[in-house]
C-alpha cells in the first residue's frame, strides 16, 4: 500500500465510523429518506458508481430501451445509497431492534429441511438487496460461518466485525484458513454463507455465462457443494418501500451447483443468481465490476 493511500484510508476513518454512528440514530424510513438523497445527487452528478452501474445494465439488459436502462439505473443507484445508509442500524442497533426490521421470511422451509439432511447448507445470496439482514436473521436460529474479507479501514473493519458476530455468527477469513473453517462447519451440518457474484481473480475462478456474458466465477462455493453435498439455497432480503423493513425470501436448493463438472455447476451458479436479479433488478449493486476480469485478448468494458 502507498504512503498516499495510507493518508486516504486515516483521513477517511473517523468521518466514516461518526457517519455510520450517526446513521444508526435514525429510524429506518428516515435512513432511507437521506440515502435516497443521496442517490439523487449520484444520479445528477458525474460518478463512477453511475458510470459502471450503467454499463452492467446495458450489457445484462440489451434489449432495454434507453429510457428503460436510465430508470433502472437510476433506481439502482438509490437503491446502492440505501444499502450504505442502512449499515448503521444493521451493524449497531440492539439486537431485538434489529431483528424486527424482519418484516417477513418465506422459504425458510428449505433451509429447515436441508438442515436435517445433516450435509450442511450453503446460503447462496448475491449483492442483491439487503444481504446482511439474511445472515442477521440466520444466525440468532442456526449455526452459521461467513466468508468475510477485512475492510481496509481498521475501525470500520472492528465495527463490521462487531455487527454480524453479535448476533452469534462466526466469520471465515478469505484464504486457506477460512477455506478450512468453512469445510469443517459443512461437515458438522452447520451454514455457511458466500457472495456468490464477487470477480474473484484469475486465480480463484474460471469462466461461465452470466446474463449470457463470460464472467469470472468462484469455484470455491461449487467445490464445497460437491465435497459435502450441501444443499446450495438461494436467498436475498428485499427491501420494502418507504423504509418498512425487509422479506427475506428462500428458495429451494439447486442441485446442479454440486455437480462434478466445474462448468456446468458455475453455469447453474450464475443462473441461479441471474434469476434472483431478475426478481428485483433495481436492488442489485449494478456499480460492482462484475465483468472486470475478460478472456485472455478480450477487450475491458470499463
Amino acid at each position: 500500500m502507498t504512503v498516499t493511500k495510507r493518508i486516504k484510508i486515516r483521513l477517511r476513518e473517523p468521518l466514516s465510523r461518526w457517519f455510520i454512528k450517526l446513521l444508526a440514530l435514525l429510524p429506518l424510513p428516515l435512513n432511507h429518506g437521506f440515502a435516497w438523497c443521496i442517490g439523487r445527487l449520484l444520479i445528477l452528478l458525474p460518478n463512477s458508481l453511475k458510470t459502471i452501474s450503467q454499463t452492467n445494465i446495458n450489457l445484462c439488459f440489451p434489449q432495454m430501451s434507453v429510457t428503460q436502462a436510465k430508470q433502472l439505473c437510476h433506481q439502482s443507484l438509490i437503491e446502492t445509497a440505501k444499502a450504505a445508509a442502512e449499515t448503521g442500524p444493521l451493524w449497531l442497533w440492539p439486537k431485538n431492534k434489529a431483528l424486527g426490521l424482519i418484516k417477513q421470511v418465506s422459504g425458510e422451509e428449505h433451509v429447515t429441511q436441508a438442515l436435517a439432511q445433516g450435509k450442511g447448507v450453503i446460503i447462496i445470496a448475491p449483492h442483491l438487496a439487503c444481504w446482511e439482514a439474511i445472515g442477521m436473521y440466520l444466525t440468532p436460529k442456526y449455526p452459521m460461518t461467513t466468508l468475510y474479507r477485512p475492510h481496509p479501514i481498521a475501525s470500520l473493519d472492528s465495527m463490521m466485525r462487531y455487527g454480524r458476530e453479535r448476533m452469534s455468527g462466526k466469520l471465515a477469513p478469505t484464504d486457506a484458513s477460512g477455506v478450512r473453517v468453512l469445510m469443517q462447519a459443512l461437515k458438522k451440518g452447520e451454514i455457511i454463507g458466500i457472495l456468490p457474484d464477487q470477480d474473484p481473480g484469475h486465480d480463484g475462478g474460471e469462466f461461465a455465462p452470466f446474463f449470457n456474458i463470460q464472467a469470472n466465477t468462484i469455484t470455491l462455493l461449487a467445490k464445497l457443494a460437491h465435497k459435502t453435498q450441501a444443499a446450495a439455497i438461494p436467498a436475498y432480503a428485499e427491501r420494502l418501500s418507504a423504509g418498512h423493513g425487509y422479506h427475506l425470501r428462500f428458495f429451494a436448493p439447486v442441485a446442479e451447483i454440486a455437480d462434478a463438472d466445474v462448468a456446468i455447476a458455475l453455469t447453474s451458479l450464475n443462473q441461479c443468481v441471474e434469476d434472483l436479479i431478475r426478481r428485483c433488478p433495481s436492488q442489485y449493486q449494478w456499480g460492482y465490476k462484475r465483468f472486470r476480469t475478460r478472456p485472455e485478448g478480450e477487450k475491458s468494458f470499463y
